[in-house]
């Protein structure tokens, strides 16, 4: 009996839908980027910087560290597409700002306008909740700025010379202030006083602003600070500038004598600002600050800026940072040892 053939159908499959073709096509996808070893996410240094990025000032506002700030961040903002947020936590001698700094994400987004006051507290204070040399990723020097002896114009004296004259015939009437237990103000001030032989009571501030208000008002009796905040009092008559205290004169102020030209040997302290990232910020990130921040502080507007408020604009790598920090903290642990500058 012949053999009757029965046609041959093929397994039954389920229909095709767009919604079931959209997922296969995502299941491919993803077996095809684990099998070339591509990342899941994207890589932070395409997303950085995401969000508002936040530069801390360890003094109150309307010093020097505060200006720099502002007119560094009001440019960097453009570069990086996101606001740059200027956050004044002043206290301590400039250690407090960065103390919450050093124990910050080390993500890019919180960052420390830092200045030489930091290499000098790591000698005065007995103990700090970071190391500065090792806690922070340098970025750049944004300038130095030189310091200036400023005292009110209602003051006798029109020199240096004078000034200690009157210190020494009037014991224990003269005082000084400065940013801060641990500043260069409060270094200079120490060292100027052991210079004569005639203590002076220290008075600290949380940052320039106060302290020059105080000044004007006579409640303290001179200041070392940075030229920035008392430049439009001494142009304006109200402060006297009686010499500067760098090694060599002030182009902002070329007609008072250094305090070495006055008669007082070894004095070289000027003050320099720069940036700084909590240790451990992926280099890239470092290195994309580096590359904005440079580039603003070599603008015309910005050197003009900078030569309006007697600063000297920077601008150098993290390496030449990191190598100037290193330096001043040795150079100053002597100088404070020498002064028996000390506080807790």
């Amino acid at each position: 009996m012949p053999r009757i053939a029965t046609p041959h159908h093929p397994p039954s499959t389920p229909p095709t839908t767009p919604s079931t073709r959209r997922h296969h096509l995502l299941a491919l996808a993803a077996l095809a980027g684990a099998a070339c070893g591509l990342p899941s996410a994207p890589a932070h240094a395409q997303a950085w910087p995401a969000k508002p990025v936040t530069i801390v000032v360890p003094f109150a506002a309307g010093g020097t560290t505060d200006v720099l700030a502002r007119a560094l961040g009001e440019k960097l903002g453009t570069a990086l597409g996101q606001p740059v947020i200027v956050e004044n936590r002043g206290g301590a001698g400039a250690t407090i700002g960065a103390d919450y700094v050093a124990k910050a994400p080390a993500d890019g987004y919180t960052l420390l306008m830092g200045a030489v006051h930091h290499t000098i507290a790591t000698s005065v204070y007995k103990k700090l909740n970071y190391d500065f040399q090792k806690s922070f990723a340098p970025i750049t020097t944004v300038a130095l700025v030189p310091n200036v002896l400023a005292v009110s114009a209602t003051t006798p004296a029109k020199d240096v010379k004078e000034l200690v004259a009157l210190i020494k015939a009037m014991p224990n009437k003269f005082s000084y202030g400065s940013n801060g237990a641990g500043t260069a103000q409060h270094l200079i001030g120490t060292q100027f006083a052991t210079s004569i032989g005639q203590p002076m009571l220290h008075v600290p501030y949380k940052g320039s602003g106060p302290l020059t208000t105080d000044l004007l008002g006579g409640q303290v009796s001179m200041s070392f600070d940075t030229v920035t905040p008392v430049l439009p009092h001494i142009k304006a008559g109200k402060l006297r500038a009686l010499a500067v205290t760098t090694a060599k004169r002030s182009s902002t102020l070329p007609d008072v004598p250094t305090l070495q030209e006055s008669g007082f040997a070894g004095f070289d302290i000027g003050t320099w600002f720069g940036v700084l990232a909590p240790a451990r910020t992926p280099a890239d990130v470092v290195a994309r600050l580096n590359t904005e921040m440079v580039k603003v502080i070599q603008s015309p507007e910005f050197q003009k800026r900078m030569q309006d408020i007697g600063a000297e604009p920077i601008g150098n790598t993290p390496a030449q940072m990191a190598e100037q920090i290193a330096a001043d903290t040795a150079r100053f642990a002597k100088l404070v040892a020498d002064n028996k500058i000390t506080t807790d």
